[in-house]
């Protein structure tokens, strides 16, 4: 094999562990925020050490991935699409690991709203319908950095606009609670910050979908044109 054979197997093989390690990390990801949210449903303070613990090696995965990509880069000089990949890589896996901060940040708030013997179904199961969009959008973006398929990730804003509105009535309704006496301001900041947590995700969310399209196509798109050129879920 030539020298520029040699080198080219290399960086394929670079990639592929790239790609491999990319997916695991999107996989523990989204693993996070199912347990995160189904011990705040659950009101199950055990699960948060499970969270935690995923936390714990989303980090370390984000490490070595983000020195993979440094090592690609120095080592076989990268160009066009094959750059494109590593760089966006190092972009998706700070969202990814955020995305576990955030599940962590959940597990901890669910941990404190169990304590409480007034808690509300209600706003559990309106917290609920935030999650599930939220997560569908996580799941969905990971799908497409995976399968790289940046058609699939078009609409994802939409859904983020739902994410959003969801967030603006839990707010309201959370804070006029409050106000009337209600909801005590301990449970209620714990639930606010339950919804402020979900929607940074779906933020994320939307970051990595972002992401694809431009590793895919070479599109760089700001997220309001995204919004508008969506077409609806």
């Amino acid at each position: 094999m030539s020298p520029e054979g040699s080198s080219r197997h290399a960086l394929e093989e670079g990639l592929h562990r790239l790609n491999e390690h990319m997916q695991t990390l999107a996989e523990l990801s989204e693993l996070a925020i199912r347990k995160a949210v189904a011990g705040l449903q659950d009101l199950d303070t055990q699960t948060a050490h499970e969270v935690f613990a995923l936390d714990h090696e989303i980090y370390g995965l984000q490490t070595e991935i983000e020195k993979n990509c440094v090592d690609l880069i120095a080592l076989h000089a990268p160009v066009a699409r094959d750059l494109r990949t590593i760089t966006t890589s190092l972009k998706i896996v700070t969202d990814l690991d955020r995305i576990g901060r955030y599940a962590r940040d959940i597990a901890e708030a669910a941990t404190e709203i169990s304590r409480h013997s007034t808690t509300s179904p209600e706003k559990i199961e309106k917290l609920g319908r935030m999650a599930d969009l939220t997560i569908h959008m996580v799941d969905t973006s990971i799908r497409s950095f995976t399968n790289r398929d940046a058609a699939s990730v078009r609409a994802i804003a939409e859904f983020d606009n739902a994410v959003d509105d969801l967030y603006d009535e839990i707010f309201k309704d959370l804070t006029t609670e409050m106000d009337a006496g209600t909801l005590s301001a301990e449970l209620g900041v714990q639930y606010i910050l339950v919804s402020r947590y979900l929607e940074r995700i779906a933020d994320h969310a939307v970051n990595v979908g972002l992401r694809v399209i431009y590793m895919v196509t070479g599109e760089r798109q700001e997220k309001a044109k995204l919004r508008h050129s969506a077409p609806q879920p």
